[in-house]
């Protein structure tokens, strides 16, 4: 009777070992788990230097977009404040997720510093000049979208304008494609971006290579606004930072808007405000997209909406060279895929606008942070929500093993 078998392996030759970085990664579906909220109530005038600007006291409000620097562990925010209650401005805050709860006791955000937004020419944007709303960290310079306004007071495009952080000062700006610029002289516009549902977003890659931004809603010549049946085409806009240029436009399809209101009313509105990219790919993000309506006065009823989908550009279709993509068929859109819907929280959700990576937690996940825009009325409140995810593996970080040279493997069946 024969024995088992044996397996002698030999190896001759030469190994080489190293690290080659993939480019793309297969990922699994996201699992955002929520920690806790902190709640600013507003007309709140934080302590300090991040209480004043000009030496005038001027209260927190209107966050509608927020950046992360895990260098100094330091979140940048936007205030959407036109110049009027103060001026156009960012704040500076530590945040403190661990610290955050259920009942939204206002800790574990701290506001150090604000820094007003200066023209290139040192002095303060005019009231009424601009409307602020996306910001993204790259290097020593903040990148800073501005919606415009599209009414019967003024048309203004919409701009994506890099601002000096140490000082606020405008040094770059990044030109928008005429797809997005409103007709001049036209109200209501028949094309470009419509007032109130333009460039929210905003987003770069982890290695600061690739930046994005978005239409709130369609752009008017792509078709409508969202509606309580209707979702509305997007476009996501893309830009090189390599050259400063935009490079690719793809279509994301927004959902209806979520709750039917009691009375339709022009504040109706269901739209994509904010992404967040998950690896240098420049595929892969999480959107957020908020909804509202007026619906009834039920106690803890605040009309919004506010859902986390994970999106994917693979296979998109780039739409940059149409100036309509009405009526255009064929285009592959983004895929989005329903990660969190925050009603599900069930308590009270505001005008939440902005989103992104956070410090990561003890136990090694990262997190993530939204935050709300208050619109600087007694009737709403700045709300800052965490929650955890598991670690998004970065295609220039992550390592496969590279093998150089010759590698012969000799294998011999042994037998007693």
């Amino acid at each position: 009777m024969k024995s088992p078998s044996r397996f002698f392996i030999g190896i001759a030759g030469t190994i080489t070992v190293g690290f080659l970085a993939i480019s793309s990664v297969q990922a699994s579906p996201l699992n955002l788990q929520f920690l806790g909220q902190s709640i600013v109530p507003t007309g709140f005038i934080p302590s300090g230097p991040a209480g004043t600007v000009n030496g005038v006291s001027v209260p927190v409000g209107g966050l509608s977009g927020i950046t992360y620097d895990p260098a100094g562990n330091n979140f940048y925010i936007i205030s959407d404040d036109r110049s009027q209650n103060g001026p156009a401005r960012f704040y500076t805050a530590t945040i403190n997720p661990t610290l955050f709860n259920v009942n939204g006791t206002n800790s574990g955000v701290t506001f150090t510093g604000v820094t007003p937004l200066l023209q290139t020419n040192g002095q303060t944007f005019p009231a009424l000049s601009l409307d602020p709303e996306g910001i993204a960290l790259v290097g020593s310079n903040l990148y800073i979208s501005s919606e415009g306004e599209v009414s019967n007071n003024q048309i203004l495009d919409p701009f994506v304008n890099r601002f000096a952080l140490a000082n606020g000062q405008q040094n770059d700006t990044l030109p928008i494609p005429n797809q997005f610029i409103p007709a001049p002289n036209s109200i209501p516009t028949t094309s470009g971006v419509r007032n109130n549902l333009a460039l929210e977003s905003l987003t770069t890659t982890p290695d600061q290579r690739f930046l994005f931004t978005a239409s709130e809603n369609a752009l008017v010549q792509d078709g409508p606004a969202a509606t309580p049946t209707n979702g509305s085409p997007s476009r996501i806009l893309q830009y090189d930072l390599a050259n400063g240029q935009p490079i690719a436009q793809f279509l994301y399809n927004t959902d209806p808007i979520a709750l039917p209101p009691i009375i339709p009313s022009p504040v109706d509105v269901n739209g994509l405000v904010d992404l967040l990219a998950l690896d240098n790919s420049g595929k892969r993000f999480l959107s957020l997209e908020r909804s509202f309506s007026i619906t009834t006065g039920t106690p803890g009823n605040t009309g919004y909406t506010v859902k986390i989908y994970e999106v994917s550009l693979e296979g998109a279709t780039d739409i940059s060279a149409f100036p309509s993509i009405n009526g255009v068929s064929g285009i592959v859109a983004a895929q989005k895929t329903l990660l969190f819907d925050l009603t599900s929280l069930n308590i009270p959700i505001d005008n939440v606008e902005g989103i992104t990576f956070g410090p990561y937690l003890p136990n090694g996940k990262r997190s993530i942070i939204l935050v709300s825009d208050n619109n600087f009325t007694q009737f709403q409140f700045t709300q800052f929500l965490a929650f955890s995810v598991e670690t998004v593996p970065e295609p220039s970080t992550l390592a496969g093993l590279l093998v150089i040279g010759c590698v012969v493997i000799l294998v011999k069946k042994r037998e007693s």
